[in-house]
């Protein structure tokens, strides 16, 4: 965007205007990525403000939680009735060894008188035990039925969960796109001078689709894996509660082991993320001036520049995934030495009759259950990490100061006579490099303004601060006696026509691109305008015409085309103010008088100021002015100022003496 306003003396003097400040920093964006990167903000506060932007749908997440209390609920008591059908099984099993003519205490005491403690013990623990009666298929069936009916309804609410979750997801992600877009709307010109394009775009790109797949991949299994945690650990307490201690033993361990190889992973998601930023930039640059690149012959630079930055993101990336893929694998150990000691204590209490072996197996289910939703917690760190180092950057470009807003009461100015008046204004990029400083200049309605100087004489500043591109330090711009900022900028740019010496098309139709100027434009306007510009001479020698379709670059037409595309659409505008920089500067000599004619038709009534650096095109400026480091040194008409022998003669007398140099050598 700063490349579309900014004219090359402005990018010049930024470079002699030093580090300080958001427009200081010097050279393009790809040599500025050497420079210090802020600290990122804690993960704490950072996952916090991410999961606030769930808030709009607290009631479909609150619905999404009882869900899902209820699905893992009724999980939790499967491994129960579960046990339940081990029980019955092994009762049956025991039942049919023992003669029907005996009670379970007599098999007992034969087995005691026989030496076998710990079988009696055993034997005397069970329930419904029926002495001569195998296994009661019967009631095992009607257990697992229930079972079978506990975990089906535990599915279906669980899919539902999910099912909200998405919608929540995709809800919550849509809005933070709009206030990144409308954030992007309220910030200052200043930012955008400071940003790389490409990794702006990496932050309101993929990093929103990095927050999207991080939310989605751990919203619904983290609410779903904590409360498994607690029923689970009811469940176990309940059933045993030495176990229970047994199986809380290794939790610190396995919370330990996560902190530490959450915390070395961090570092590279931050790095990788910020990496990614730098690579895109790099190539949408490289790509958008590759013609220049390949002129300059700065093909091996440009990719040993990318080969740094892309080294920078595999080694990230690589150490990324390589710390937190650690994460599963120690967890599942330390599960694995938790199941173990479950195993050998339970046999131990299921052998002395404290425990059934139905209640043993479902322990051990439930510990496995218990550590399960542990270990995914784990395993999520690693993308929970990445979603919130995206979050930070997309938070600080949602944090990054805007603009100052329109007055509350603004002052609507609808048709302009175009009296422009500058009043004791001062400016600067930085604020120990002052730019302009008390400037007074008025221009009356209808005027011709023509500002011409040396590179970095602040030319394109001016008209930028009648823009409000910039605040001003000091001073006041009136438009018709009205000061610019009691009007909204919207009402301010409408009456603006502006055509820069960098053209900017969109991809569309050529008809498309001229009515851009005035939306709702009609065909016989669209016509007059492209009559008037004399694009209607070239668009006929195109095979579409008016329909003919420019891609995003416009390379399928020339640069005084795409120019005059540009002065059209100025030109439907039908504007009260026109500025124009460098407007004829990519049109050739013959075209370019045609447009002067266009031109002077198009500034007819109008104030206008013309930024020019070819001198002989502003001979009919009803006022020249002439600045130099951000001062207007001399104004005056074409003849008068030649005929003063000042700083525009000097101006004048170089570029002819250019000119004619170039000449006698052709």
């Amino acid at each position: 965007m700063s490349d579309v306003i900014k004219s090359e003396e402005e990018k010049a003097a930024d470079a002699r205007r030093g580090p300080a400040g958001a427009a200081q920093r010097s050279g393009p964006p790809h040599m500025r990525m050497g420079q210090p990167a802020e600290k990122s903000k804690n993960f704490l506060p950072s996952a916090k403000r991410l999961l606030g932007i769930l808030r709009p749908q607290r009631t479909l997440v609150w619905a999404a939680m009882a869900f899902a209390v209820v699905s893992v609920c009724l999980s939790a008591v499967g491994p129960k009735i579960l046990g339940r059908a081990t029980d019955l099984i092994f009762a049956g099993l025991f039942g049919r060894q023992i003669p029907a003519n005996l009670t379970v205490e007599q098999f007992a005491t034969m087995l005691r008188a026989r030496g076998e403690d710990k079988v009696a013990t055993m034997v005397e623990a069970m329930d419904h035990v029926i002495p001569g009666q195998g296994v009661d298929f019967g009631a095992v069936a009607r257990v697992l039925l229930l079972a079978l009916g506990f975990y089906a309804v535990a599915s279906l609410l669980s899919w539902a969960q999910a099912r909200i979750i998405v919608e929540v997801v995709n809800g919550s992600v849509y809005r933070l796109r709009r206030q990144v877009e409308e954030k992007l709307g309220r910030l200052p010109l200043s930012y955008f001078d400071s940003q790389p394009r490409g990794e702006l775009l990496s932050r309101v790109t993929n990093d929103i689709d990095n927050i999207a797949q991080s939310l989605q991949q751990t919203l619904s299994q983290l609410i779903t894996s904590l409360l498994t945690v607690i029923a689970m650990l009811a469940m176990m307490v309940w059933v045993s509660p030495l176990l229970s201690l047994l199986a809380l033993a290794t939790i610190p361990l396995s919370i330990g082991v996560t902190a530490v190889i959450g915390k070395r992973s961090q570092r590279y998601f931050v790095q990788q993320w910020k990496s990614t930023g730098e690579v895109n930039s790099i190539v949408e640059e490289t790509f958008t001036g590759h013609g220049l690149v390949k002129v300059f012959g700065r093909q091996d630079e440009v990719g040993a520049r990318f080969a740094e930055k892309n080294d920078a993101l595999r080694d990230a990336g690589f150490g990324a995934q390589f710390v937190s893929g650690l994460i599963m694998p120690m967890m599942m150990f330390v599960g694995n030495l938790n199941y173990v000691a479950i195993a050998v204590v339970g046999g131990v209490r299921v052998a002395n009759g404290s425990m059934s072996i139905g209640d043993v197996q479902a322990f051990i289910q439930y510990s496995r259950q218990f550590t399960q939703p542990l270990t995914q917690v784990a395993s999520m760190a690693n993308l929970m990490q990445s979603g919130v180092a995206s979050a930070e950057r997309v938070f600080e470009v949602l944090d990054a100061p805007e603009q100052e807003p329109d007055p509350a009461d603004p002052v609507r100015v609808d048709d302009p006579r175009g009296r422009v008046a500058f009043e004791d204004v001062s400016f600067a990029y930085a604020a120990d490099r002052p730019l302009i400083e008390h400037l007074d200049l008025v221009v009356e309605p209808g005027q011709t303004v023509a500002i011409v100087g040396p590179t970095g004489a602040g030319k394109t500043t001016l008209v930028n601060l009648i823009m409000r591109f910039y605040e001003l330090d000091g001073g006041r711009i009136t438009l018709d006696g009205v000061d610019i900022t009691e009007m909204t900028r919207d009402n301010l740019r409408s009456e603006i026509g502006m055509v820069l010496q960098d053209t900017w098309l969109f991809a569309g139709t050529i008809r498309d691109n001229i009515a851009y100027g005035k939306p709702g434009a009609t065909e016989g306007e669209v016509l007059a305008a492209a009559q008037a510009t004399y694009v209607d001479r070239f668009v006929h020698s195109l095979p579409d015409g008016y329909d003919t379709l420019l891609d995003s670059e416009a390379s399928n037409i020339s640069a005084g085309e795409k120019q005059l595309l540009t002065i059209a659409r100025a030109f439907i505008s039908d504007p009260a103010l026109l500025i124009l920089d460098e407007a004829t500067s990519s049109v050739d000599t013959r075209t370019e008088l045609l447009v002067q004619h266009a031109m002077a038709a198009l500034r007819s009534d109008r104030t206008s100021f013309v930024i020019a650096h070819r001198l002989s095109t502003i001979r009919d400026a009803d006022l020249i002015l002439v600045m130099e480091d951000g001062r207007i040194v001399e104004q005056g008409g074409h003849a008068d100022l030649l005929a003063a022998g000042g700083p525009f003669a000097r101006l004048y007398a170089a570029q002819f003496a250019g000119a004619m140099a170039e000449a006698e050598a052709g």
